[in-house]
């Protein structure tokens, strides 16, 4: 019977060991999680009509970073407030400024997700245009002069499907006119990477794969401005591949098409004097 109590006091010390033991280390991870941020978040204790005036004033002063901080705490803690649709497109334009485009990607596809009925629907698809058309466009892209066609083509057809909406969904809007500008230097864009491409494999003595390239150019973007050198990079693939009747007939083609062109003149490509950004980055 003693050996049984024993048992039953070892047992009760060790469980409430065990416990001690968790609720330290419970309250050691959220010491160290309300700490991390060393600072206690002054908008705790503000009302949505102040949050959102604060953030209003934050927008109007171009702080971008904080006015999208506030604006996503908004839409947070007031999700069914009267300022819940705007202070989520508000987040999104934010944080886009701050050239945030992961977190301003986030917040205009859930408000696209949830708001499909909002007078506001068509500027949520420009600015998801806007957001993924300077993707990745930040100072080293300006300092540089990068183009869109030299860089990865998936966010501007990504760009390209959003202004597309605007335009085919709501043709009368404000924004339509400008989306469908930027639909067209997208695929002008397109068009001169895969002419980058070909012009590459052509340098490089894989006319094949240049003549291919080209074809595709010429096939998907007929109208682009970058067709006049897919179709001189052709005619040179041909002749360096000896199909003299293809290269006639790729020539024929260039004749009509472009027939005061330089670049069969001097056989040297003609390079652009503006770069997309000076144009379009508002």
């Amino acid at each position: 019977m003693g050996r049984l109590n024993l048992k039953r006091r070892r047992l009760g010390m060790s469980t409430t060991s065990g416990f001690l033991l968790a609720f330290s280390a419970t309250a050691l991870i959220l010491t160290a999680c309300a700490g991390s941020d060393g600072q206690k978040d002054d908008t705790d204790k503000w009302s949505e009509t102040k949050l959102y005036s604060e953030a209003t004033d934050k927008l109007n002063d171009a702080d971008f970073a904080r006015c999208g901080k506030y604006f996503e705490k908004l839409e947070a803690r007031f999700p069914f407030g009267p300022y819940s649709q705007q202070a989520q497109i508000n987040a999104a334009y934010c944080y886009w400024k701050a050239q945030e485009q992961a977190q301003a990607l986030v917040a205009i596809d859930r408000f696209i997700k949830l708001f499909q009925g909002s007078p506001n629907i068509d500027y949520a698809y420009y600015l998801k245009g806007l957001i993924t058309f300077n993707d990745d466009l930040g100072w080293l892209g300006k300092f540089t002069g990068q183009d869109l066609s030299e860089r990865d083509p998936k966010a501007a057809k990504e760009a390209f499907e959003s202004f597309k909406v605007v335009v085919e969904r709501f043709p009368n809007s404000k924004y339509a006119t400008d989306s469908l500008d930027r639909m067209r230097y997208i695929v002008n864009s397109l068009a001169e990477a895969d002419v980058i491409v070909a012009r590459y494999y052509y340098q490089r003595g894989a006319y094949l794969a240049a003549a291919n390239r080209a074809q595709l150019v010429i096939r998907d973007y007929d109208r682009a401005p970058a067709v006049e050198e897919a179709l001189y990079i052709l005619i040179k693939s041909y002749d360096m591949l000896g199909m003299k009747d293809l290269s006639a007939d790729a020539t024929r083609v260039m004749e009509l098409n472009f027939p005061d062109s330089e670049m069969m003149k001097s056989g040297q490509r003609i390079k652009k004097e503006r770069r997309w950004w000076q144009l379009w980055n508002k």
